[in-house]
């Protein structure tokens, strides 16, 4: 693990000081959490395998131009990012209906959207992340208009790119959360935290295997064992 300053650890992750001015570590730890950490369980191996995803899917983003925080990765941990101010938003984009919205507008699960649906919820555990709107994010000042349309943008091109890589090895992306940051460097608004099983819902095509944290939630088998093949899938492990 690195030797720099903690500034700040998460359900997930460990933010560290970065070794130059404006830049960060981030660190994958192996805690599993579900149901806002009311359930928790260190699953060993977890964090090497979500850095390995998220830095294949950070770098697929990259390269299609979509601005992210992601610099490289150091270690089987760590990735060194660029330093941010995080939006407290979560920008969840749905393809597929699971998860709360089935709950909250008694959708069937497994309903397929015509347009992918974009939401956004208020990061605050205490308040267990509540659903949000274009109104209030403006009115408590967590983002502006303009701001707002270039992450409805973002997100939707991130969902096209991720999508199509997916169906490329015969895997359905359902939904994903993102958060986005400004960089401290230049306020550039990036994709930031990560992309992987832990924030994706991803099922087989065919079989309907699932490869994310629901697999944990609601105790359906090997986490680890699952993200591994999915990494095995997306061709970073052999």
């Amino acid at each position: 693990m690195t030797l720099q300053k903690k500034i700040y650890e998460g359900k997930a992750k460990i933010i560290f000081s970065g070794p130059k001015e404006n830049t960060l570590i981030q660190y994958f730890k192996d805690d599993a959490t579900a149901f806002n950490a009311k359930k928790i369980k260190v699953l060993e191996g977890k964090g090497e395998i979500n850095n390995l995803i998220s830095e294949h899917l950070m770098k697929i983003l990259s390269n299609n131009q979509i601005p992210n925080h992601f610099i490289k990765k150091i270690s089987n941990r760590e990735q060194l990012i660029h330093q941010c101010k995080i939006i407290p938003l979560e920008v969840v984009v749905r393809n597929i209906a699971a998860g709360s919205i089935c709950k909250r507008l008694g959708i069937k699960e497994g309903k397929k959207f015509k347009d992918p649906i974009i939401e956004f919820y208020y990061k605050n555990d205490k308040l267990n992340d509540p659903i949000v709107n274009n109104c209030h994010i403006i009115s408590f000042g967590w983002s502006n208009e303009k701001e707002l349309l270039k992450i409805n943008k973002i997100s939707l091109k991130v969902n096209k790119v991720l999508k199509r890589k997916f169906e490329e090895i015969s895997i359905s992306l359902i939904d994903f959360k993102l958060e986005f940051g400004r960089k401290t460097s230049d306020n550039s608004l990036v994709v930031a935290d990560e992309i992987s099983p832990d924030s994706c819902r991803l099922c087989d095509v065919n079989s309907h295997e699932k490869f994310d944290k629901d697999i944990f939630r609601y105790d359906k088998g090997n986490l680890v064992d699952a993200y591994k093949n999915l990494s095995i899938r997306l061709g970073i492990m052999k």
